[in-house]
Parts: structure tokens; C-alpha cells; sequence
């Protein structure tokens, strides 16, 4: 009896089962495909944590992996220098030349004119316009072929290098030729000169081997330190010149004639007045002037000096080897008198510096 009953059951639940997969399932899959009534968006169907993983996201960020990764390349392309042709050995190139436990062929030996090098005990080998693997590889060859060492390594450092030099002249401590081995900067080779001398002036040229005609001119601060714009790259073969700073003379009724050394190019009479002790109180300001060199030779000019000092006439800017004249009062000079005088003290003066 019970036996029955279970089975009635078993069929009853079958046939409901029956009946939902027929005619319920559909009518719901065609609610949810069918189009949003009265103007009421749908929601997107929820993704599963798989599906998003492997959903449009991805994608969208792979396209810039590319651009990526090319512009990576090209940074590391520029950084590491790989456009540029690789550095050959030349005549006048000091090279230190080991050989790896056989202390006895290291040596130091400079590049003939004719690009070659002595080597213990293989003579002669021409590494001119070789780089240093391809010299380091000849010698190991030479070495072997030889019978000399048993599978050589050789080491070659270079140690001075003419083709990647830099010249230094004019007012800097030690003038002459610097190597130049990586990337440097102005301020690294003035300060590999010895730094700049007392009588430098601050108007630098450089001039480069690839451009001669055009020299580049930079003004540099009386304190390096104080401004990095100009320090600016050094390439090899470059030449830096440092010159001579302008002078101005300061002659006749002053606290202290004297030649003065403007490192930074300016100089006012004013300035210049005060930083050789002013005028004296024989001084005759009225008749004041300036001696410059013109195309026509020297030229006077006088200067309203007192009305300067009273601020009632503007400051003048001296020039390059101008002479401030401040004469005697009283004295009877004749026009040519006090003008040969002036000149002729100005030879005689002790140069000073000048910081205005």
C-alpha cells in the first residue's frame, strides 16, 4: 500500500516537472528577450567573475601595450647612445693592455702615427680605426697564434684618447688637451682646467669640431654655482676658450689709479670711481673725461662728473679698455698735455679686479 502511494507521488512530481520546462521556462525567456516597455532600459546581465576577467577591460588596454613598449625601446634606444658610431682607436691614444694572469705582458703603450702598438712579444699589431673589442680580440688571436698563452684575455683600457679630447685656452688654471671619456659639461672641464684665473672674464666660447665657423657664446655667472643653465654638453673635439676680462683705467686725481678687471663686462664711471678710492679734493671734476679707441684713433669725451655725483646727469657705461680721466684742478694743461698724460699713466697701472 505504502509502496503505492510513493509511486503516485514520484509520478505526480515528474508530471509537474513536465509541465514547468513546457510552459513556464518559455514564457520567462520571452519576458527577458523581449524589448523594454514603456521606455524603461534593461540592466546588462550580471557577468561572472571569469567572464569579466576575459571581457572587453583587457582588451582595451592591450592596444597601448604596443605604443608602450615601442616608446620604452626608443627611450632606452637614446639613452644608451646606440645611434652613435662607436669609439676607435687613433694615433696618440695611450692604452693600458693587461693580460689575464700573465702580469708580465700588462703594458702601457700610446698608438704610433701609423696606427700601431708594441706588444711584448708579438711586435707590432695595428689597432688604428679598430674599436677596443676588435684590438682586444686581435691581440688574443696574436697571443695564440703565436703559441705565447693558452687561451688569452685581454683587457685594453683607454686611458687617453686624442679623437675624444676636449681643448681648454685661455684664462683657466692649467690650459692644454683634456680627454674626454662619457657625457660632460662646461663646468666639468673648466674645473678639470684648474677653474678660472683671476684675470678670467665670464664671456666663454665654444667652438665645434663639426661647426667651426659657428661658435657658441655663453655668459656665465661669476658663481658657477649660482646658475646651471649654460652649463651646457661638451662634445669631443670641442674647443673652450676663456678669455681675458675687459679692462677699464682709472688715472689721475683718485684715491687709488688702477687697471680695472671687470670679469662680468659692465663697469659705470660711477662704479668705477668708487672702487678706486673717489675723487681727491685737488680733483678738477669739471674736466672729467673718458678716452676711448675709435676707428680714428682715441677719442676724449668729456663727462659731467659733479652733476653725476648730485645725480642731476645719468651714470655712463665704460667700455673695454676705456680711460677715465679725472685731472688736477688748478693745473694748466694744454688739450694735447693732459690727454698724452692720461694715457701714458694708464700703461703704468697696477691691474685689479673689479666686482660691481
Amino acid at each position: 500500500m505504502e509502496s503505492g502511494r510513493l509511486n503516485f507521488a514520484c509520478r505526480g512530481f515528474a508530471s509537474f516537472f513536465a509541465f514547468v520546462l513546457i510552459f513556464v521556462l518559455p514564457v520567462c525567456a520571452q519576458q527577458q528577450t523581449s524589448p523594454p516597455q514603456n521606455g524603461v532600459p534593461t540592466l546588462p546581465a550580471v557577468e561572472s567573475i571569469a567572464q569579466a576577467a576575459k571581457g572587453s577591460a583587457p582588451d582595451a588596454a592591450a592596444s597601448p601595450k604596443p605604443a608602450q613598449a615601442e616608446s620604452s625601446s626608443n627611450s632606452t634606444s637614446m639613452m644608451s647612445g646606440s645611434n652613435s658610431p662607436p669609439l676607435r682607436l687613433s694615433p696618440g691614444d695611450l692604452l693600458e693592455i693587461g693580460v689575464y694572469d700573465v702580469p708580465e705582458l700588462n703594458t702601457k703603450a700610446r698608438v704610433g702615427n701609423a696606427g700601431d702598438v708594441y706588444l711584448p712579444l708579438i711586435d707590432y699589431v695595428h689597432v688604428g680605426n679598430l674599436t677596443v673589442e676588435e684590438a682586444q680580440r686581435l691581440i688574443e688571436k696574436r697571443l695564440k697564434d703565436g703559441g705565447f698563452v693558452r687561451n688569452p684575455h685581454v683587457t685594453i683600457f683607454l686611458s687617453e684618447s686624442v679623437s675624444q679630447a676636449v681643448t681648454i685656452l685661455g684664462e683657466v688654471g692649467r690650459p692644454g688637451l683634456y680627454p674626454i671619456m662619457g657625457e660632460r659639461r662646461l663646468y666639468d672641464m673648466i674645473s678639470a682646467a684648474g677653474g678660472f684665473t683671476q684675470y678670467a672674464g665670464r664671456k666663454v666660447s665654444i667652438v665645434r669640431q663639426q661647426n667651426p665657423m659657428t661658435p657658441i657664446t655663453v655668459d656665465l655667472p661669476r658663481n658657477l654655482a649660482d646658475d646651471l643653465k649654460d652649463n651646457i654638453d661638451i662634445l669631443p673635439g670641442d674647443t673652450i676658450s676663456v678669455p681675458r676680462a675687459p679692462i677699464v683705467y682709472v688715472v689721475g686725481e683718485v684715491g687709488r689709479p688702477a687697471g680695472l678687471l671687470i670679469d662680468n663686462g659692465s663697469l659705470t664711471v660711477l662704479q668705477a670711481l668708487a672702487l678706486t678710492g673717489g675723487a681727491s679734493h685737488t680733483a678738477k671734476m669739471s674736466g672729467t673725461c673718458i678716452i676711448r679707441k675709435g676707428p680714428n684713433g682715441l677719442v676724449e669725451t668729456r663727462v659731467p662728473l659733479k652733476k653725476m655725483l648730485e645725480a642731476k646727469a645719468p651714470d655712463i657705461t665704460l667700455q673695454a679698455d676705456d680711460i677715465l680721466f679725472v685731472p688736477l684742478s688748478g693745473a694748466k694743461y694744454a688739450a694735447g698735455k693732459g690727454f698724452d698724460a692720461a694715457v701714458t699713466a694708464a700703461a703704468g697701472l697696477a691691474i685689479v679686479v673689479a666686482h660691481p
